[in-house]
């Protein structure tokens, strides 16, 4: 039975038929008396099916109402479920309006009004149902309509979006912005989720797309479209108008609570009417409450209740004010918390198994469902359920029908999320892109002269021919001007925040000898990395064997729903334990990202293969959490877990050092006293190292000894970057996991000025709901001062101090009273940001925020949201105005992204530049203040390739041999006219960023893509940017060929070989045959020696089209390609 069928026994249910024949009567309250779970969607569904009712559902609050319309939206797949939220972006506050949901509205208001038919479902809230809306006819009237074919008058379009209210902008990312790029329009309409592209040939519509705002790419072609203003912006007197006015006669409203409805509404109204009061007399010059009466923004409660007492209702709940006419009973239980036990679900289900129900199972990933089959098949179960591949927000038991409809979210005590429609934000956009922009002023690494000042793109002349370049500034304003074939050779300095690094001269030895020095020291490290990895591969060890369906069912207990990156960790770590060589793998992975969990599976695996774990942590306290966490997740499965730390007593210390001899202990977790020679394991056969970067030089050469043949899984929080992980492949097995929990609950985020009400408001909420705060306050000396304003304020909440000067015992102590619930509220500095990790906590408040970069901030918010409770994040700053720009934005876009994963990408930079500190050694760090994280990057790689052909040919040998490239960069230098002009893009960030762009573009697959792309964006290519494309493949066919210079001036091509005469090309079986194919050749070309530069040299050639005529040819004898 599938979930169509599931449906259709609701429509044909006889309690629907009942509610169908109320429904018919003028004025009918129909209570739907025990209603759960997603039942009520279930039944609306069923409504929607049998009649043409157009249906309101107000449930109680945003959360609620996104639930409902997710519901429905899975229920009735092919139908559009319209959402109606409040305009605001904070509730109950009314100083900001969010363009998304305004955009949401107008678009529920454009499907109202173009409906051809009743039927329409829209899922509200009190809120947002008592604001007033723009009239019918209005709208009309302010509605653009377009066709594909028509003519239009661009300057009477552009009259008309700025009369509409739209800005014009270089690129559209928002709602309300249009921008007009030659024979290209792009609008945003407040009335689709998609901003449009309009293409005019001559003043007619060619053809018109929708697209996505962050990449700037068309999504899909359209024939017709409708252009809506900002609705809430043409309000006065005569235009306003309630939803009710849009609404078809026969509507039904239905009610989740109608009295927690007037109550809230009642309250909304008079908060408006205060704040109305407030800006009234504040004289404050921009509010949209300004030249407006409150009447014309919200509709009163009185004349809200009368509108609704006009329709028919459904109740989910008695009200007694309001007399029902008649009472449907629904005989419906909740699904029950089985707290993850499966013998407590099989149990259940073999019962209603034996009264004949039908077993639903919903989940949305199909491998949740596989999970239940392997465990019921396991446990011998005989157990038959129709398995459903999508998720309801709560599982219910209805009798009558005789179903059960489980949710897989609820059977694991996990966190679900419902999807949003999300539109974009311009924030968003532009501060993920002002990471790698290059703006002027900014530094920059060049890898041949060091760090100068980029100074923007300059057009020079070139044998008559424009091209454009790059300038950069270094000491004594000397200007460096680069082709922009060779962008790749400069990189923007990337440091530590708030670190200028010294800009260095031109022509002067400083910068060689530093580039040779870091690269010494690097090499140094990454011999040492090779070498003992290439000694573990060959060291025997122990072979684990496949999993049992014991794995299976730790690993479906999970809270959390695995990502990709999880899996595939999870998978290679197992691979890696089934082999018969020792394991020595590393993992990487921002906090909050899953690692642990990985570590409990491969801890369970060696369990389960009567295999001892060690578990080696840096502190105390993340040893006594650990030990918390895994005897949390391994107590149902019998394994015995024990810690070592320094708050045992010598007698406990001495009875847990027996029992690990005697083996009574399965997993041990400690610090440093685990390498203690006293502590012998009957049988270790995995050693797990948290946070390695943390240990001394002596604590890692007792570890060597310790773990010689023992499988060995390290963990950092730390993310190794990508093209790190890359370049030392054959260095170390790595799983690096960059993508963050799906159904973790975004941490609401808010910047608020320092106000004693509102402090006092957040604490005691989190602390009367059973939760701990942590206070954040970065300044030890006014710690005490801050502690007793907080203990006048809160007087019956026990709150600690704790900063990074007390002594190391007692920080210890308070951080684990802290952890164990002894007290409410940490004020501490931010030694908060590193390894605590405690599920209660889930309200943070940051004091003076506008002082911490935006990775601190980032860190310290991923301390609250661990649990399945929604989570706060309070940013305290000063007001706006005093605040500098970029502070601002930091705050701004951390109140933006809510949810771990994007913000990921902010903190990333400043994360990437720790990870490659640690992971080479921490004086590495000062070689990457000197040179930029980027470059650094390059010479680590170049080091690393060296290593390779030299020391460690043995080891690499299948690499070498496989290797077909010896040249990792080519310079063309040329007077052919290749560049993007100005009059295609005319932004000049955006032109740098297309060249920067195709600078790193290494094939002809991606090389299309990116013609595509601009095509769609810009309109027909320029025969300039074809000259650049040629240049391109110029430059990968010269590579291969060994070539790593062209200079094409005059009609001459001059192609450079390798300047290195040791260089592993000249051994290779390439060279000669590129040498044979010369002499065959000898007519068209010549070969010059030049000092040690062998020159190959052609006459008569003008374009880079012939030159990469001339090198496909070499290529093809070459290289069979």
């Amino acid at each position: 039975m599938d979930l169509q069928q599931l449906l259709f026994l609701f429509r044909d249910d006889k309690r629907t038929k009942e509610l169908i024949k109320q429904l018919e009567i003028p004025q009918a309250r129909v209570l739907l008396r025990n209603t759960i779970g997603a039942s009520p969607a279930f039944i609306a569904s069923s409504l929607f099916l049998l009649t043409d009712y157009t249906q309101v559902i107000v449930c109680n609050d945003a959360d609620d109402a996104q639930y409902f319309q997710n519901d429905l939206q899975v229920l009735l797949d092919k139908k559009e479920i319209l959402f109606l939220p409040s305009s605001y972006k904070k509730q109950h506050t009314f100083a900001e309006q969010s363009n998304n949901n305004i955009l949401l509205r107008a678009q529920t208001l454009n499907a109202l009004m173009k409906a051809k038919k009743n039927g329409e479902l829209i899922v509200t809230f009190p809120e947002a149902l008592q604001e007033l809306l723009v009239r019918k006819e209005k709208l009309r009237e302010h509605t653009l309509f377009l066709k594909t074919g028509e003519k239009i008058d661009i300057d009477f379009m552009l009259d008309l979006l700025i009369e509409y209210g739209f800005n014009r902008t270089d690129f559209v990312y928002e709602p309300g912005e249009f921008s007009i790029r030659g024979g290209i329009i792009d609008v945003y309409s407040f009335g689709n989720e998609y901003p449009y592209r309009i293409e005019l040939f001559d003043n007619e519509v060619e053809s018109l797309r929708t697209f996505e705002p962050e990449t700037q790419l068309s999504l899909r072609k359209i024939s017709e479209l409708t252009i809506i203003p900002n609705i809430n912006e043409h309000f006065t007197k005569e235009t306003i108008a309630t939803l009710f006015d849009f609404l078809p006669e026969k509507t039904i409203l239905w009610f989740k609570d109608l009295a927690f409805f007037k109550e809230l509404i009642e309250k909304q109204y008079d908060k408006a009417l205060d704040e109305y009061d407030k800006l009234k007399s504040a004289k404050i010059k921009e509010h949209h409450f300004l030249n407006k009466t409150l009447n014309e923004i919200f509709i009163a409660p009185d004349d809200l209740l009368k509108e609704i007492e006009k329709h028919n209702i459904v109740l989910l709940r008695n009200e007694k004010e309001l007399n029902h006419t008649k009472e449907i009973i629904y005989n419906q239980q909740s699904q029950p918390s089985f707290g993850r036990n499966f013998d407590l679900l099989i149990q259940d289900l073999k019962q209603h198994q034996a009264n004949h129900f039908q077993k639903f199972i919903f989940a949305e990933n199909p491998r949740q469902i596989e999970r239940f089959q392997h465990i019921f098949a396991d446990k011998n179960a005989d157990i038959k359920f129709h398995p459903i591949y999508e998720s309801l927000s709560q599982g219910f038991i209805d009798t009558n029908l005789e179903i059960t409809c489980y949710t897989d979210h609820q059977i694991f005590d996990r966190y679900h999320k419902y999807k949003t429609k999300s539109g974009f934000n311009r924030n968003k956009a532009i501060s993920i892109r002002q990471l790698k922009d290059l703006n002027p002023g900014d530094y920059v690494t060049h890898i041949d002269h060091g760090v100068g000042k980029f100074s923007g793109l300059e057009k020079v002349t070139v044998n008559g021919q424009t091209q454009e370049m790059v300038r950069l500034i270094y000491k004594d304003q000397d200007l460096l001007y680069v082709n922009i074939n060779s962008l790749h050779k400069i990189t923007k300095y990337s440091g530590k925040e708030g670190h200028e690094p010294k800009v260095n001269k031109l022509g002067s030895d400083a910068w060689t000898n530093l580039k040779n020095k870091t690269k010494k020291k690097v090499k140094d490290i990454a011999a040492e990395l090779i070498k003992l990895y290439a000694q573990r591969k060959l060291a025997p060890g122990f072979a684990f064997s496949k999993d049992t369906y014991l794995q299976d069912e730790l690993e479906a207990s999970f809270m959390y729903e695995d990502t990709p990156d999880q899996v595939k960790a999870t998978a290679d770590v197992k691979a890696d334990m089934e082999k018969p060589h020792p394991m020595d793998r590393l993992i990487c992975g921002d906090v909050g990202f899953g690692k642990t969990e990985i570590a409990i599976r491969a801890a369970y695996k060696a369990v389960v293969d009567r295999k001892q774990v060690a578990i080696l942590v840096p502190t105390t306290i993340l040893a006594w959490q650990h030990y918390k966490t895994f005897f949390a997740r391994l107590k149902e499965q019998g394994v015995q877990v024990d810690f070592l730390n320094r708050f045992k007593s010598a007698k406990e210390k001495k009875e847990t050092l027996e029992k690990a001899s005697q083996g009574k202990i399965d997993i041990l977790i400690g610090t440093h006293a685990l390498l203690n020679k006293e502590l012998k394991f009957k049988d270790l056969g995995l050693l797990i190292i948290d946070e390695e970067q943390k240990f001394g030089v002596s604590a890692k050469e007792k570890l060597r000894h310790f773990s010689a043949n023992v499988d060995t899984l390290t963990l950092t929080a730390t993310p190794i970057p990508r093209t790190l992980k890359f370049s030392l492949m054959g260095a170390r097995d790595m799983s690096n996991i960059m993508t963050p929990p799906t159904n973790r609950i975004p941490i609401t985020t808010e910047v608020r000025t320092f106000d004693v009400a509102f402090i006092k408001e957040a604490i005691e909420f989190e602390v009367y709901r059973g939760g701990q705060v942590y206070f954040v306050h970065n300044r030890v000396k006014d710690l005490h001062e801050l502690e007793t304003v907080l203990r006048k304020l809160i007087p019956d909440i026990s709150i600690r101090t704790a900063h990074g000067q007390l002594e190391g015992d007692q920080l210890e102590e308070i951080m684990l009273e802290f952890i164990n619930g002894e007290f409410d509220v940490l004020l501490s500095t931010n030694i908060v940001e590193s390894g605590l990790d405690i599920p209660n906590a889930n309200t943070i408040i940051i004091n003076n925020a506008n002082n911490f970069g935006l990775s601190d901030l980032h860190q310290l918010r991923g301390r609250v949201g661990r649990s399945n409770k929604k989570a706060f994040c309070y940013l305290v700053a000063p007001p706006k105005s005093v605040m500098t720009d970029e502070a601002r934005k930091r705050l701004q876009t951390l109140e933006e992204f809510s949810d771990l994963g994007s913000g990921f990408q902010i903190a990333l930079r400043d994360m990437d530049i720790r990870g490659a500190g640690n992971l080479l050694g921490g004086e590495q760090s000062g070689f990457i203040a000197d040179i930029g994280y980027e470059m650094y990057h390059k010479i680590l790689d170049e080091a690393i390739q060296e290593l390779k052909y030299t020391d460690f040919k043995e080891v690499f040998k299948d690499q070498i041999q496989e290797q077909k490239q010896f040249v990792y960069d080519c310079t063309i230098d040329t007077d052919v006219e290749m560049l993007i002009p100005i009059e295609y893009v005319q932004n000049t960030e955006e032109r740098l960023r297309l060249y920067t762009e195709l600078d790193a573009i290494e094939n002809e697959e991606n090389l299309q893509k990116f013609a595509k792309k601009i095509e769609d964006r810009f309109g027909k290519l320029p025969r300039q940017i074809n000259e650049l494309f040629d240049g391109l493949r110029i430059r990968w066919i010269a590579k291969k060929i060994g070539f790593e210079r062209i200079i094409l001036k005059g009609g001459k091509l001059r192609c450079y070989f390798l300047d290195n005469p040791k260089s592993p090309y000249y051994e290779s079986d390439f060279f000669p045959k590129v040498m044979e194919q010369i002499q065959n050749n000898k007519k068209k070309c010549n070969l010059k020696q030049s000092g040690n530069s062998l020159i190959l040299v052609y006459d008569n050639i003008k374009t880079m089209h012939e030159t990469q005529t001339i090198f496909k040819e070499v290529d093809e004898k070459v290289f069979g390609v």
